[in-house]
């Protein structure tokens, strides 16, 4: 039983909550992050929500602001029916990568759940998407909101002037291709018109300097020919539009002879909202990790503090509890790893490391093993990594063993399964490893580029599809990709599928065919 003189530190009390407790417990549990954990945070704004305008963020990305899609009605209706059904649950809570960082509460939270989610996502996400350097990168936390209501008003406009049909056309086309329209990597600047007239004569100058001559009078090599003037054609084309290009909706944004300029404006929109998601892809483990390492610590720590009761405590363990559940690999639930459980386990694992290394420990990680500064390791960790360098780097053999991981080789001649890497030295690696590469994004999505286009010929759109490890593309969406890729460029459209490692081609495919 809670003393009474307890009782009168306690934050809140009762299930029930109102908007001066979520602002005590935000404070406190703002002050506790700052100071023990060392978080540096977006300044947050929270609203309460009810269920079904929960469903409705599900549906539009999760962005508090969205344009009309007949797709995003699509998916609040089948969200709806699962959840009315029981057969799903919502989120306890909604955050956007956005300064101020918006977080969304659902009012059928209890109290003790809303210092839960507070905890998580106003300190958890809100200190991720501040400092990790993927979306430092690639965001504009600052921009994103205000970026968002021109979408929404400016695709509102089309629908007004050129028609619903008209604009839908446009969506389907480019949301079809939304994973083909990210760029993977920075880009130099361009140069300006001072900087290439400088390298210009910077290389005049080389020549000068470099030239002799005596090679003038060397007899022509008889195993060398001149370049074909088509394979200097081909060059001088590719070299223009800056082929190859792997990102599909910036190229037919920016080259396509048929879209009209408000077109190439709403294929921008869906494009730059690509983008802004992309980090996402690449961190879900160290994002949900970091915020659920995040919420358990500071509320452990209130507990301790007296600030919040044993009855409340409990509450928030179960529903911690059903956010790292992981089903057995046999369980009819298991749907593979869980973020949550990895990347909490990861960064605990950390802790112990730092703290009460073992000499298995030492050998792994000399660096961090003993000293004691977890917080400036996970800080580190949260900043400099994505998932898959995360798992590479501190997936350790205890936590191998804990998790009861191992790695099985599915070859496809092969009658059955062979368990390739098991709990030995070796096994360790090679299991880390595994694990890393599954969370490669670069690895896991189809990496298809722009090769050629003769703008002045039959603008023929050719695009190749670098085939690793013998994966092809399925016939049917591949078709109805390439239909939406003809119908934003207006000429026929090509995809070879090619060996990533041999060259060899391994099938073509035209809209000519279709």
């Amino acid at each position: 039983m809670v003393s009474q003189a307890r009782k009168s530190e306690l934050l809140f009390s009762g299930s029930d909550w109102d908007f001066a407790k979520l602002s005590r417990v935000y404070e406190e549990i703002e002050a506790i992050g700052v100071e023990e954990l060392r978080l540096d945070i977006y300044p947050v704004q929270m609203e309460v929500i009810s269920s079904e305008q929960m469903l409705d963020a599900y549906s539009s990305v999760g962005m508090p602001l969205m344009y009309r899609h007949w797709s995003f009605g699509k998916h609040f209706l089948y969200n709806e029916f699962l959840y009315r059904k029981g057969a799903r649950g919502l989120a306890y809570e909604l955050v956007i990568n956005s300064n101020p960082c918006i977080v969304y509460l659902m009012e059928e939270n209890t109290m003790a759940l809303q210092a839960l989610v507070t905890a998580h996502a106003a300190l958890g996400h809100n200190h991720f998407f501040k400092n990790n350097h993927l979306f430092r990168q690639w965001t504009d936390a600052g921009g994103i909101l205000s970026y968002l209501d021109f979408a929404k008003s400016y695709i509102a406009r089309c629908e007004e002037r050129h028609g619903l049909a008209a604009v839908e056309a446009v969506l389907d086309s480019a949301h079809a291709l939304m994973e083909q329209g990210v760029f993977r990597y920075h880009r130099p600047p361009k140069l300006s018109s001072e900087q290439q007239r400088e390298g210009l004569r910077e290389r005049l100058e080389y020549e000068e300097r470099s030239y002799n001559d005596l090679w003038r009078t060397l007899p022509p090599s008889q195993g060398r020919n001149k370049p074909e003037a088509a394979d200097e054609s081909l060059a001088e084309r590719k070299k223009s539009l800056n082929l190859p290009e792997e990102n599909l909706l910036y190229f037919l944004e920016k080259n396509s002879l048929v879209l009209e300029p408000w077109q190439r404006e709403i294929i921008r929109i869906v494009r730059v909202i690509a983008q802004y998601f992309y980090p996402q892809r690449q961190t879900q483990v160290m994002n949900e990790g970091c915020a659920t390492f995040v919420h358990y610590t500071l509320m452990y720590m209130l507990f301790d503090r007296g600030r919040i009761s044993e009855g409340a405590m409990l509450e928030i363990l179960r529903n911690h509890s059903n956010v790292v559940f992981q089903p057995a690999f046999d369980d009819p639930r298991f749907s593979g790893i869980n973020p949550y459980a990895l990347g909490l386990g990861m960064m605990q694992d950390i802790q112990r490391i730092s703290t009460e290394p073992t000499a298995e420990d030492r050998d792994w990680f000399p660096d961090i093993a003993g000293r004691g500064d977890w917080r400036d390791t996970l800080l580190d960790a949260w900043a400099n990594h994505r998932d898959e360098s995360f798992v590479r780097q501190y997936l350790s053999p205890a936590l191998i063993r804990k998790w009861r991981l191992f790695v099985l080789a599915d070859g496809a001649d092969e009658p059955h399964y062979e368990v390739a890497s098991i709990h030995n030295e070796r096994g360790y690696s090679k299991i880390r490893s595994a694990l890393a590469q599954s969370y490669d994004v670069g690895a896991s999505r189809p990496d298809i580029q722009v090769v050629d286009v003769d703008l002045l010929g039959d603008r023929h759109l050719r695009l190749r599809h670098n085939v690793k490890d013998g994966i092809l593309l399925e016939d049917e969406s591949r078709d109805a990709t390439l239909r939406h890729i003809r119908r934003l460029w207006g000429y026929d459209v090509s995809l070879a599928a090619m060996d990533a490692e041999t060259g060899a081609t391994l099938s073509e495919r035209s809209t000519k065919e279709l």
